[in-house]
């Protein structure tokens, strides 16, 4: 079972948290099952960024980057090679470890 360690986020999880997960489940799932309440403003539908995450680790164990993912992704703050929207970055079988950036195109901490 693969785990996901979510780096320190100032204001959602200061100390990180590690949480193991069923593959095939989205990283937004489940960062959400784990009380880590990730911005998702387009409800999952792969419609906004809001939802962007950067992987540290296991980025080509996840399932592949869609061409509307990819369009989409263009519009997050903090873009880099490792990016992908965690409502559409289904979990293959290796740990992963995500960075969750401090802003989004909807918010500023």
């Amino acid at each position: 079972m693969p785990k996901i360690f979510f780096q320190p986020h100032k204001l959602m999880i200061p100390k990180g948290m590690e949480c193991y997960c069923e593959s095939n489940l989205t990283i937004l799932d489940v960062a959400l099952k784990n009380n880590i309440f990730i911005e998702h403003s387009c409800n999952k539908s792969c419609a906004c960024s809001t939802c962007h995450c950067i992987i540290i680790k296991g980025f080509n164990s996840l399932s592949k980057l869609t061409e509307k993912e990819e369009n989409l992704l263009d519009r997050a703050w903090g873009l880099n090679e490792y990016s992908r929207l965690s409502c559409q970055a289904k979990i293959g079988k290796e740990d992963l470890i995500v960075k969750i950036p401090l802003h989004t195109c909807n918010l500023s901490f």
